[in-house]
C-alpha cells in the first residue's frame, strides 16, 4: 500500500510540477506528459493495478495537465496503447508511444 501510495505521489508532483513551467501546451509538454503517462503505466502494471485503474488515474493526470483537447485526446490514445501493451518497460512503452 505504501508503494502505491508513494508511486502515485511521485508521479503526480513530477507532472504537476512540469506542467506549471509551461504556460501552454507545447510539443514539449505533450512528450513530457507522454513520459509521464508511460512512467505511470509502468509503475501502476508492477504494482498489478488492473487496466481501467490505470486507464482512470493516469488519465486525470492527462487532462488536469494538458489544456488543449487535441492533445489531451492524443495522450488518452498513447495512454490507452500503453495500457493494452504486454510490455511493463517504460524505455519500451516511451520508445512505442512517445515518438
Amino acid at each position: 500500500m505504501k508503494k502505491t501510495l508513494l508511486a502515485a505521489v511521485s508521479i503526480s508532483v513530477a507532472a504537476f510540477a512540469y506542467a506549471n513551467t509551461k504556460p501552454s501546451d507545447s510539443s514539449e509538454l505533450v512528450n513530457q506528459q507522454c513520459k509521464i503517462s508511460a512512467e505511470a503505466v509502468s509503475t501502476l502494471k508492477g504494482l498489478r493495478y488492473g487496466n481501467t485503474s490505470i486507464r482512470k488515474d493516469v488519465s486525470s493526470l492527462i487532462n488536469t495537465h494538458l489544456k488543449t483537447q487535441e492533445n489531451r485526446e492524443v495522450a488518452q490514445k498513447a495512454l490507452n496503447l500503453m495500457v493494452d501493451d504486454k510490455s511493463t518497460d517504460v524505455a519500451t512503452l516511451e520508445g512505442k508511444y512517445c515518438s
